[in-house]
């Protein structure tokens, strides 16, 4: 069977792409629309539609300049991590055209349509096809068929129309890097039918065996694979029962050979579940479902299983259940870890214990304080899920710091000294012995209205009460408050 490839290019992906997802601007829009990427401590264009390349705007120009052009010029960050997977999802759209799909750099596709043109009524039919639906979709496209993947390529990237015959194409067509390319244009090798001409040896002393390679590439002496994506991981597993089943120990049987199998299957691809679903299809037809949400990836099956017994208590199996099925919705990487003497336990039981909270009272209720930066106690810590978050960071103790904190609350004073007596929170409270003072200055460059008013002076006061209290003093407008309480 003689071999056919098509050539996609998406000139304009990264901006065709922002352009469909924004909300203010379309793509069938005609005000100048541009990407942006920080390079070389400046903005510059990274992508531009045509309305932009009209203005006379291009790639790679400073930003600044590029609205000085432009001044009703639209623009955005880039987001290539978005654009990559804006290819994948083109990439699984055209295998509605051929199986064999495969991605052709950051902006191109490459498709092997030998025995499936003609379920589209012929070749020329099928790109028609392509190039309407891309274009019904706001994308930006070139599409070009060949016998070989560099003369597809060449023709989509330097070609003009249909019938084109690369020997007319620049050697840049090629594929070659600017510096090969412009050693080749020096000496007159301006076209790919120049290079044909000259014996294969002359050209691989001079210019080394890549432009060979990519010359017989092109002209189909030389085969070049295509490498199709994979097909995406389902990490789902299903058992089926001969009769039905309706008791717990049944059920967590059932589950325990799932889990067995699933965790293989996330073992392979280095893989944890953080979001585990299992289905229970009862013999009515109905199904009811339990949703497993850990606290960490995993993959162990001995460690999961004992969290699905609450779930599948609350099950009501009817008159019997004849299917079990689990699926991992969602799932992380996780890495093997070196075990070495010297490596600490991972703390697995902390992480189960949030796993069976979380599934109660939600995991985004269970939360952690990791150390921040600042010397503002307001600002010395931070406030994160423990699920969701590592504990990370020391925390420094080099003066003492209350358990509680709130909103500082004014009590009755006078002077720079800690008052005997003061009343709080309707009691009336005795000072004991007091420590400090501690002055601490504010960050100026935060917008905070309560801090920026100046420094304070806090005093740690134990009371004969028995109430440990942290009291600070302004300076700059006389005051005494309480500001947090020892345990």
């Amino acid at each position: 069977m003689r071999k056919r490839v098509v050539s996609m290019w998406f000139q304009r992906l990264p901006s065709d792409r922002a352009l469909r997802a924004c909300a203010q601007v379309t793509a069938n829009d005609n005000r100048p629309f541009v990407l942006t990427h920080h390079e070389k401590n400046t903005d510059r264009i990274y992508c531009l539609n045509r309305s932009a390349e009209a203005q006379g705007l291009h790639r790679g120009m400073g930003f600044s300049d590029a609205r000085a052009y432009c001044p009703e010029l639209q623009s955005q960050p880039a987001d290539t991590v978005a654009d990559a997977r804006f290819l994948q999802m083109l990439a699984r759209w055209s295998k509605r055209y051929c199986p064999w799909v495969g991605l052709d750099g950051a902006d191109g596709l490459v498709l092997n349509i030998a025995g499936s043109a003609h379920l589209f009524g012929g070749e020329a039919a099928m790109l028609d096809d392509m190039r309407h639906r891309l274009a019904r979709a706001g994308l930006n496209a070139r599409i070009a068929a060949a016998n070989t993947r560099g003369a597809a390529w060449a023709l989509t990237h330097y070609g003009r129309g249909a019938g084109d015959d690369i020997r007319t194409l620049p050697v840049t067509a090629l594929r070659l890097d600017a510096k090969t390319d412009i050693a080749l244009q020096r000496l007159g090798l301006r076209r790919i039918s120049d290079l044909v001409d000259l014996p294969r040896a002359t050209i691989a002393r001079r210019f080394g065996p890549d432009v060979v390679l990519r010359l017989d590439q092109a002209m189909g002496a030389q085969d070049e694979v295509i490498a199709p994506l994979g097909e995406v991981p389902h990490y789902g597993v299903r058992l089926t029962f001969p009769d039905p089943i309706g008791l717990t120990e049944d059920v967590m049987m059932g589950t325990k050979r799932l889990l067995a199998r699933l965790c293989e299957k996330l073992k392979e691809q280095d893989m944890g579940a953080r979001k585990l679903q299992l289905t229970l299809r009862r013999v009515d037809q109905s199904a009811q479902q339990v949703e497993l949400r850990l606290a960490a990836p995993m993959r162990d099956a001995a460690r999961v299983l004992p969290l699905f017994e609450r779930g599948v208590n609350a099950v009501d199996a009817g008159f019997g259940i004849d299917q079990l099925r689990l699926e991992a919705t969602q799932v992380e990487p996780l890495l093997p870890a070196q075990i070495t003497t010297t490596t600490a336990a991972r703390p697995d039981g902390l992480d189960d214990l949030v796993t069976r909270l979380g599934n109660r009272i939600g995991l985004e209720n269970i939360q952690r304080f990791l150390p921040a930066d600042s010397h503002i106690p307001e600002r010395s810590f931070q406030i994160a899920p423990a699920a969701y978050s590592e504990a990370q960071g020391t925390w420094a103790r080099h003066r003492p710091r209350p358990l509680k904190l709130f909103v500082p609350e004014p009590i009755a004073g006078v002077g720079s000294q800690p008052p005997v007596r003061f009343r709080w929170r309707r009691m009336t409270l005795t000072t004991g012995r007091s420590t400090g003072p501690e002055r601490i200055a504010p960050q100026w460059w935060l917008p905070d209205e309560a801090w920026r008013s100046g420094v304070r002076d806090y005093w740690k006061v134990d009371t004969c009460e028995g109430r440990r209290l942290w009291l600070f003093y302004t300076p700059q407008t006389p005051g005494w408050f309480v500001h947090g309480e020892f345990a």
